[in-house]
């Protein structure tokens, strides 16, 4: 995978884009990446759920209903839902959340010194890839402030056949609200929102959807025949508090530096 050259001035978003991403909690970009680099990183994710790479270093996540027997697939990678760890472990991928165009959008909402809280892949497989219900990330973070940002990089096209993001727009404004476990999901409750709120957010490949970590998402199962793949990278300023239990795990600085007393 090869970044871009040094002629090329990363993107930034415009004063317009900026206050809608303040206002509205979220901002979509496309073209964050070449085609080649896409092609580069849909390589690799596919040889990790069918070709057999090594995945010993990943955290993987099944897809409930496989696990439970419920749904049968023709080859186990097309039952995975989650792979963690990527851009801690793959030269791609790392290459992926430190691009330099995703990283100059980051430094104007975050601020210049910015470290990596988690990654995940996310993958609905057609005819099988499940919903994720409305939620906030932030009350599943143990983070202060909740000011976290995300990328959902689009390796595929998302649609609203198959599974793309829905979001409130303007309600991470609320603050956190309340959220309660159902199985196989933590999610908001009901009285919190309405669906008549929701606006989907189809996306072309290699896109990113920059999203407040209050801001209320979800998306639909995966009814297509056409698969939905993206990685939700988040970031936090260096500022950030760690509020869990024991010391504040070592967070991958991105850009900048970080600060005692702050998130490791």
């Amino acid at each position: 995978m090869t970044s871009q050259t040094q002629t090329t001035e990363p993107m930034r978003l415009t004063e317009e884009q900026l206050e809608a991403y303040r206002r509205d909690g979220y901002i979509m970009i496309e073209n964050l990446v070449t085609p080649e680099e896409l092609k580069q990183l849909h390589h690799r994710q596919r040889e990790y759920t069918h070709c057999g790479r090594d995945a010993s270093k990943l955290s993987i996540q099944v897809e409930p209903r496989i696990q439970r027997g419920e749904v049968k697939v023709d080859h186990p990678g097309d039952g995975i839902r989650k792979i963690d760890g990527l851009i801690e472990h793959d030269d791609l991928f790392r290459r992926l959340g430190t691009h330099p165009n995703i990283l100059e959008i980051l430094e104007q909402i975050l601020g210049p010194d910015i470290k990596l809280y988690r990654n995940t892949l996310l993958l609905k497989p057609p005819l099988v890839g499940s919903a994720k219900g409305m939620h906030q990330d932030s009350p599943y973070w143990p983070i202060e402030p909740m000011e976290l940002c995300s990328c959902w990089f689009t390796l595929d096209a998302a649609t609203p056949e198959n599974g793309c993001m829905g979001v409130i727009p303007g309600a991470h404004r609320r603050g956190p609200l309340p959220h309660h476990q159902v199985p196989d999901d933590f999610v908001m409750d009901e009285s919190s929102y309405d669906m008549r709120d929701v606006k989907l957010v189809p996306m072309p490949a290699g896109a990113g959807l920059f999203f407040h970590s209050l801001l209320p998402h979800v998306t639909a199962p995966n009814t297509s025949r056409h698969w939905r793949r993206a990685i939700t990278m988040t970031y936090m300023s260096a500022r950030s508090r760690y509020t869990g239990e024991g010391e504040s795990p070592n967070f991958m600085t991105v850009r900048g530096r970080g600060y005692p007393g702050c998130v490791g």
